[in-house]
């Protein structure tokens, strides 16, 4: 490990769940990269790992929804994170519905969906440069973190 390891392993971010329809395909995957990247424009980026289902679906969809977690909704991060696309429908498992395009869990605490303005290739991840045009809340509440999810074992193990 190094010092920068060091520094990496001190930040905690907010988790989201990123969710991508696009082909008759709908697909949604725990995210920990995720940032507001601007103020004017407001613009949102999340950054989706290329071994993921959800990017593959992403790579085609015209928007994305991004949606906060609270940590009584561990259940929620489990079935985006510890599963993984490639084996089950995730979506039969939780409630959701369609907004603007996106497929959106109706029982995130919060949400938008956001048309993408650009992908970025960032090594193992790809970054979304989005656009939010529709958003919602829901329950209030301390919001999951990485270490929360840290238990979860990942759908897709990284590297």
């Amino acid at each position: 490990m190094t010092d920068l390891d060091d520094f990496f392993h001190r930040l905690d971010p907010e988790m989201c769940v990123v969710t991508a329809v696009a082909g008759g395909e709908r697909a949604g995957c725990l995210v920990g990269f995720a940032s507001q990247c601007s103020i004017r424009p407001l613009r949102f980026a999340v950054w989706l790992s290329k071994a993921n289902r959800t990017y593959r679906v992403a790579r085609a969809a015209h928007c994305l929804a991004v949606h906060l977690l609270t940590r009584d909704q561990r259940d929620l991060a489990v079935v985006f994170g510890g599963e993984t696309g490639d084996e089950v429908d995730k979506f039969t498992q939780v409630d959701w519905r369609e907004a603007h395009g996106a497929a959106v869990l109706t029982g995130a605490a919060a949400w938008f969906v956001g048309g993408i303005l650009h992908r970025t290739d960032g090594g193992d991840h790809v970054g979304f440069v989005l656009d939010p045009v529709q958003w919602g809340e829901g329950p209030g509440g301390p919001l999951l973190r990485l270490s929360d999810a840290l238990p979860i074992d990942p759908g897709h193990p990284v590297d």
